[in-house]
């Protein structure tokens, strides 16, 4: 028993998910044990949009050190007003709506790619560039932008089963998916050992340049859906829907016990991180918390994250 118990904590992941609950439970004796079924659903909504872009950014930081993708505020605000506009807030457009987040998610990734390739400048550097043209189009695009999504789209992000988020069901079979293609195909296992070492996977045969472009297109794929998405869940496109996701992005991956040194990621971990973030989040409301305290607060937890892991790593 006592092996079996060692051999779950040592594993990355359940640490978010202990981290989740000692928030939750934290959070409910506050409030007199009232609200906690209340709580988790709320997290369960709002903890499946970090999730999505969560996936993206996990795989782009798996191929190794200074791989991040810094545009992903931008492509979701983009993404919004594209999904929307082209919905037209008609039902029957909803798909084309959400082809074209894809497609305007997979543009932008395509984008930054090209600019780590062509220019060989650092992924952070180019994908912050990336964001700044983006921003700026869609400042000029979707500024003022009053088009309200399709009655079916917006009900069908908000409605719930047994009190559990549809969404939430499905990006957990999108998460299962994620795991075995990261697990069981050519490309998730060519991303992996890109990130443990780069030349040792060229000289393996691994085609690097087209995997890392493959794995750079997914998370702008992802930041276009999560887009549109965000826009039916809160009713309409908004040139900031996606600013907050830059640190949540990157926090539930160090969080949820992937590596940032790249060559191992973990799924699972995703969804401890982003509830541990939501509920974490939601008792600093509760409590008056000001948004700034709130960032720094992340901040100091992802540092401690970091700093714990490669401990960890230096004892093995």
């Amino acid at each position: 028993m006592r092996d079996v118990l060692g051999r779950t904590l040592a594993r990355p992941w359940i640490w978010s998910f202990i981290g989740a609950l000692s928030v939750w439970l934290a959070a409910i004796s506050f409030t007199g044990g009232h609200g906690g079924g209340g709580m988790l659903t709320a997290a369960l909504s709002l903890a499946v949009f970090t999730i999505v872009v969560g996936v993206g950014q996990m795989f782009v930081i798996t191929l190794g050190p200074g791989n991040v993708d810094l545009s992903l505020p931008a492509n979701i605000g983009l993404a919004s007003a594209v999904a929307m506009t082209v919905m037209a807030g008609e039902d029957s457009r909803i798909a084309l709506g959400l082809l074209a987040a894809l497609a305007c998610g997979a543009a932008i990734g395509t984008v930054n790619y090209l600019l780590i390739w062509a220019l060989r400048i650092p992924p952070i550097i180019a994908t912050l560039s990336a964001s700044f043209v983006i921003q700026s189009i869609d400042i000029s695009y979707g500024r003022g932008l009053q088009i309200k999504p399709p009655t079916g789209f917006a009900d069908f992000t908000n409605v719930q089963v047994f009190g559990i988020p549809i969404l939430a069901i499905l990006i957990l079979l999108f998460t299962m998916g994620a795991s075995l293609l990261l697990q069981r195909t050519v490309f998730g296992r060519s991303v992996l050992a890109i990130g443990q070492n780069m030349r040792a996977a060229r000289l393996a045969g691994i085609r690097v340049n087209r995997v890392r472009f493959a794995t750079y297109v997914l998370s702008g794929t992802l930041g276009g859906i999560d887009g549109a998405l965000l826009a039916g869940y809160f009713r309409g496109a908004n040139v900031d829907i996606g600013n907050e996701y830059l640190l949540a992005s990157i926090a539930v991956v160090v969080i949820g016990g992937t590596s940032v040194a790249g060559g191992r990621a973990n799924i699972p971990g995703l969804w401890g991180a982003a509830l541990f973030l939501v509920l974490l989040l939601t008792m600093l409301n509760t409590f008056g918390v000001s948004a700034g305290v709130r960032l720094v607060l992340t901040g100091l937890i992802i540092v401690a994250v970091i700093t714990a892991a490669g401990g960890a790593e230096a004892a093995r």
